[in-house]
């Protein structure tokens, strides 16, 4: 029997705006705790030593990663067969909103809040990515085919637009330096919040789950869901006889493998991009905080922007050439960077920042800064179009399974990338030597994606 994974009637402004919140609503959680404040905060003061925090959390990430990697397929299968998307996402979203309010007893400087806060980090990774792979298999019954990008990059773009209001609300208003006791933008932390206790830091955990809860409710209320067709108990066992039943066919999904192939390939050097353009950046042009979040501001209004436009591009010229497109501008990027430091702008002998220089104040710096604005608009579109190709190119029956696997495709290698930079430049003890591994990932997606074929060499339709 098979589930109700096709466009029966028209779906309403409310329905789709309900879909597109999802992305808004989960956002904060890799902005605020994965990447900005919280994870930065449990290294340097519940753990208190960079390294060793930096090193726990990124196994309490990789654990998470290989439970998504190994369900999300699974579990994909199964919504399938049930027909219904809204109680999976229900139910994840539930343990996401768990463990990210649990976020809040990490204390600085005591040991024993160290595990609480790994398992509440690896339960709300996993409860937001299972969410996510039911989300996207929500994408088909929304829309006709032709207007897929247009929904896919606006999700993209309101996901971006929200994680940037959510950093903007903690920096300026709820984290504060514990030296002066207030924020970035100079006030005293709303509610009462404790700056030498890191309060601002810890409430990101509870901020994360109040904003998912308040957000994701549009999809519940307005967006339609797809029919039950089976109960719990036979949708598992239908779903499961479905999963294993294309792992033995896999040559028939040939197309599609190659690239949820290509797709692993190159979101593993996109990631690795953003993990190391900082570091590389803090290194050669000796930024600190201000320069930092500045950079990391505007990259993610690049994204957001990126995003947005992408939608009726992806919709006009195909899903394929967009990703193309942006996989090539984040080569050129990639290869400026490398050719770039302190002293030498693309190869060419640059004057250096004079010690009153100001913010950006080398010609280097300026053009870094151009680099990072072309790779966060790239990007964007990069994310929003893998998600709208896989939908042009899964079976309709298989949609929930499919957006699994492209889940499983995201996470199975993620540590590749950092380990490819990272082993590059020990070997060289090369900066620009490691970085340039990263092009490696790219031209190899790049190649792969070429493979793939679609409906008129575009992927616009299926």
């Amino acid at each position: 029997m098979k589930a109700n994974t096709t466009l029966t009637r028209p779906v309403s402004k409310l329905g789709i705006w309900g879909w597109v919140m999802f992305d808004w609503a989960c956002q904060p959680f890799f902005t605020l705790v994965t990447t900005f404040v919280y994870a930065p905060y449990f290294a340097a003061a519940v753990v208190g030593d960079g390294a060793q925090g930096q090193a726990l959390w990124g196994y309490a990430a990789a654990f998470a990663g290989f439970v998504v990697a190994i369900f999300s397929p699974i579990l994909g299968a199964v919504a399938d067969a049930s027909g219904r998307r809204k109680p999976w996402i229900a139910t994840f979203g539930i343990l996401f909103v768990a463990g990210s309010w649990l976020l809040w007893e990490g204390r600085p400087g005591e040991a024993d809040t160290i595990m609480i806060v790994l398992a509440a980090f690896a339960i709300g990774s996993i409860g937001v990515e299972f969410a996510t792979v039911f989300n996207n298999s929500m994408m088909p019954t929304l829309v006709p085919p032709e207007r897929l990008g247009r929904l896919s990059g606006l999700g993209w773009g309101m996901g971006y637009l929200g994680g940037l209001l959510s950093l903007v609300l903690v920096l300026g208003f709820l984290a504060a330096d514990p030296k002066t006791g207030k924020t970035l933008l100079g006030v005293m932390p709303w509610f009462g919040l404790d700056a030498a206790a890191r309060e601002g830091d810890r409430v990101t955990g509870p901020l994360t789950a109040i904003w998912f809860i308040v957000f994701v409710l549009p999809l519940f209320l307005f967006t339609p869901d797809g029919k039950k067709m089976m109960a719990l108990g036979p949708a598992v066992g239908a779903g499961l006889r479905n999963f294993f039943a294309m792992v033995r066919e896999v040559r028939k999904h040939r197309n599609r493998m190659i690239f949820l192939l290509a797709n692993m390939i190159y979101t593993n050097g996109l990631g690795a991009l953003f993990a190391f353009g900082g570091i590389y950046a803090a290194s050669q042009f000796g930024w600190g905080t201000i320069e930092m979040g500045l950079f990391g501001i505007f990259i993610v209004v690049c994204s957001t922007f990126g995003a947005f436009i992408c939608g009726p591009l992806d919709d006009k010229i195909g899903s394929k050439p967009v990703i193309t497109g942006s996989l090539i501008v984040l080569i050129l990027m990639s290869l400026a960077i490398i050719a770039t430091d302190r002293d030498t702008l693309l190869l060419f002998p640059a004057t250096p920042k004079a010690p009153d220089g100001g913010l950006f104040g080398s010609m280097p710096e300026k053009f870094y800064f151009l680099f990072g604005a072309a790779i966060g608009t790239a990007a964007g579109p990069l994310q929003a179009s893998s998600r709208t190709l896989l939908a042009r190119l899964a079976p309709r029956e298989q949609i929930g399974q499919f957006y699994g696997l492209f889940a499983l495709s995201g996470k199975l290698t993620s540590f590749a990338g950092p380990l490819a930079v990272a082993a590059v430049t020990t070997i060289t003890q090369s900066q620009r030597a490691g970085f340039s591994a990263l092009i490696v990932f790219f031209v190899i997606g790049l190649g792969l994606l070429t493979m793939v074929v679609t409906n008129g060499g575009s992927g616009a339709r299926r």
